[in-house]
């Protein structure tokens, strides 16, 4: 148990830097992973998914042969090693430019009866050279906006007079520079194609016979505020970001006026002078390098908008507190009628026909807001606006809600002393996405059945990838939310970001899976973006200055979401023993005897465990394998070394049908892990205390075994058994708990526990 993330970054780092990629695999490989191709989907032949470009009419080269092997080409840099030594320096420990120069200046000395010198000669040396990059370098450009309308004759807004410079890179040249990335051969991802919009979108582009052969290329867009200096006084920007079909998100403007403006037209203005470069090839193709090696001619689209419900107003132009999806009323989100939803057609007609007083208050448009997705072709800003996991329902409807109403209910109920301690033992961790993966059980027994059921459908909400259950589920939450109401917590529930759910269903047939449309992947930018650019400047006029550094020398790597996918063989499930084995009894010895081990883990009959389990594994394969014979088996009585750790990897598809045939978590059993030795596992067996989920959390519910003398059901399993981990939680009762009881208790003062379904969605599908 670690008390912080980091310290499981780092015990794994050194425990298990070593992955099984010399490992001997016991498993049958997976089933290989299908991109999709014209040939998947009959009918839709126009896509052109890679391969030569077919129109000779568009070819750079004639004869053009992408070369074979590895790419090898690091210019400006000398050879790899002298670009990772400027990656290191610059990126990973932001070394100083003095600090620079003293470590070039001794390597410089040590290499002087070498007849050699350092990579760089200084820091000068050293940034001119990450200047030169010709691949990741795509100049920052201005440009200066001003109001030029109609004034009123006193009382000027400080807006109209001011002057606005934009800086931003061409999307033109920042799409070319990623397309012909050599490392994203291989790596696009087709996920978004699973959606009904881009296929809508290339039928469209397809009827012109000038496209025909033509790759379509959606190009994911977002903006979001982050705060880099709140000591003396809030300094915020507003970095616009741009992706493609590859695990990367690049900074494309920094933006540092549109929320402090009251004129939002500033940043549509803004918007549609930077997207002016590609508006030419949204409808005529562009011919571009891929990664491949091929040319191709490319047809580009506006993608999806990740946004934060404020970012999403601004773009839609509709009023603060309305629905930029549909036409729901804005006193009316929680009804349950069905709305028609907002269409560019409509809202030009509507602001033809009324005054803007009757728009702005019956229909909650800003009239003399022009959208900047109007001047595009095949683009609708109120069809592109996409679902924001983290803002909407994490951030949005989980915390700022539902969780803010479930105090209000404890300190109606029990006074505001008593809340505060209920409220500490449901322990309510200021990390919402940490609070949420337990919040559940925390509160089961503080608060009615009704608010219990109501948190279990939300978090079925959050995980299902069915739309049929999606659908049940929201159902079920809005039934059980009455409760709010029923205890006079909050007399509406007309809450954008809550309404906002009922859109996702459609969300998802028009886009797929939301996971990669949400802002938290712009979000994990801003440090590198922003933050980090902004404390290497003079923090005066600093943003010419950030410009500078945000060009890092990481234009080779892939920059993708790390932490849940990790490379390794596409096997069901493998298991990886810690690097060194724990030193049980002697501190210079890592090994013990197996009578020794047995009293240090409290096993008197741990030889006999031992032997129980090579004639296991002696007849594996045999269907009709002897009963097990203690005074026959062959007994171990020498050394083991003992692992106190170990990683389980598991392939992860969409489908998991085939682990079992059982209706109990698919047939998988749960098991405590003591400890592992010779990749071996001593495991106390778990039993389900019902024959189903736990009816108001959804959950199981599991508890130790015990043999019919009391003992516990203890056994030795190959490590190869194992499949995945996962999460207990306790049955908490109604009492509080003892702030002398630590997670290491865990397993000794509880009696039985929740397998923890919402600790991400992988154990969702598996259990």
């Amino acid at each position: 148990m670690f008390k912080n993330k980091s310290g499981l970054t780092k015990h794994t780092c050194i425990q298990h830097s070593e992955a099984s990629h010399n490992r001997k695999i016991f498993h049958q490989a997976a089933p290989s992973v299908r991109s999709p191709s014209p040939e998947a989907w009959p009918g839709y032949d126009h896509l052109d998914f890679g391969g030569p470009n077919p129109d000779a009419e568009f070819e750079i080269q004639e004869g053009f042969v992408p070369q074979d092997g590895t790419w090898d080409d690091w210019t400006p840099y000398k050879s790899c090693i002298t670009f990772e030594m400027a990656n290191f320096l610059f990126s990973w420990n932001q070394t100083s430019a003095k600090q620079i120069d003293t470590l070039l200046d001794l390597w410089a000395a040590s290499l002087i009866k070498h007849d050699d010198a350092p990579p760089f000669t200084d820091h000068h040396d050293l940034y001119n050279t990450i200047d030169a990059m010709p691949l990741g370098n795509v100049p920052w450009e201005t440009f200066s906006m001003s109001y030029t309308g109609a004034k009123p004759l006193h009382d000027i807004p400080p807006w109209m007079d001011a002057t606005y410079d934009v800086w931003f890179r061409n999307p033109h040249l920042l799409l070319h520079d990623m397309l012909g990335n050599p490392n994203f051969n291989g790596k696009m991802e087709y996920n978004f194609f699973l959606g009904d919009w881009a296929w809508r979108q290339a039928d469209i582009i397809a009827q012109d016979e000038v496209n025909d052969g033509s790759t379509f290329m959606p190009l994911i867009i977002g903006s979001n505020k982050t705060t880099v200096l709140v000591a003396t006084g809030h300094t915020e920007y507003h970095p616009l970001y741009i992706k493609q079909l590859f695990p990367k998100i690049v900074p494309l403007s920094l933006l540092t006026f549109y929320i402090a403006t009251k004129e939002h037209a500033v940043f549509h203005c803004s918007l549609s002078k930077i997207f002016d470069a590609i508006k030419p090839y949204m409808d005529t193709p562009d011919v571009a390098c891929f990664p491949d090696g091929h040319f191709h001619r490319v047809i580009y689209g506006l993608d999806p908008y990740i946004a934060d419900y404020p970012e999403q107003v601004l773009l839609s132009g509709v009023v603060q507190g309305w629905c930029p999806k549909c036409l729901a009323d804005q006193r009316d989100l929680d009804s349950d009628e069905p709305c028609l939803c907002w269409c560019k057609k409509h809202r030009e007609f509507l602001i033809e026909e009324l005054e803007y007083g009757k728009l702005w208050d019956e229909y909650g448009i800003v009239s003399d807001l022009v959208p900047f997705m109007n001047n595009y072709p095949q683009v609708d800003i109120h069809n592109l606006i996409s679902p924001d996991i983290l803002h909407q329902i994490i951030k949005g409807t989980f915390k700022d809600h539902l969780v803010d109403w479930v105090e209000s209910y404890l300190k109606i109920m029990h006074g505001t002393s008593h809340a505060a301690q209920i409220m500490d033992d449901i322990d309510n961790n200021d990390d919402s996405k940490a609070l949420m993966k337990v919040y559940l059980p925390a509160i089961r027994g503080h608060v009615p059945d009704d608010v219990v059921h109501m948190f279990s459908a939300f978090l079925d909400f959050c995980y299902i990838d069915d739309l049929l259950q999606l659908q049940d589920a929201l159902d079920r939450f809005h039934r059980y939310w009455e409760i709010f109401k029923i205890t006079g917590i909050t007399m509406s529930f007309s809450l954008p970001r809550q309404h906002s759910l009922n859109h996702y269903l459609l969300l998802i047939q028009q886009f797929g899976t939301p996971n990669g449309l949400c802002s938290s992947i712009m979000e994990s930018k801003h440090i590198k973006a922003v933050k980090e650019p902004w404390r290497r400047s003079s923090q005066f006029k600093a943003l010419g200055q950030m410009f500078l550094s945000i060009n890092e020398p990481e234009h080779r790597s892939i920059e993708g979401e790390a932490g849940e996918t990790v490379d390794g063989p596409a096997v069901e499930a493998h298991v990886d023993l810690a690097t060194t084995p724990y030193k049980l009894v002697c501190p210079l010895c890592c090994r013990c005897d197996v009578r020794t081990l047995g009293k240090e883990l409290e096993l008197p009959n741990f030889p006999q465990l031992i032997q129980k389990f090579i004639h296991n594994q002696a007849h594996a394969a045999d269907p009709d394998h002897p009963i097990f014979d203690p005074s026959s088996a062959p007994l171990f009585l020498g050394k083991v070394a003992v692992f106190n750790s170990a990683t389980a990897s598991f392939y992860a598809p969409s489908d998991l049908s085939s682990t079992g045939d059982t209706d109990i978590m698919n047939g998988l059993t749960v098991a405590h892990q003591s400890h592992i030795f010779f990749q071996c596992a001593v495991i106390w067996w778990f039993s389900h205390v019902l024959d189903a989920c736990d009816p108001d959390t959804g959950m199981y519910v599991v508890a130790p075994t015990t043999l019919e003398d009391n003992t516990p059901d203890i056994s030795i399993i190959h490590i190869d058994c194992i499949f995945c981990a996962v999460h207990f939680i306790p049955l908490y009762s109604s009492n509080f708990l003892p702030h002398t009881v630590t997670s290491h208790d865990s397993y000794n003062i509880f009696h039985s526990y929740f397998i923890n379904k919402y600790a991400d969605h992988h154990a969702f599908e598996i259990v």
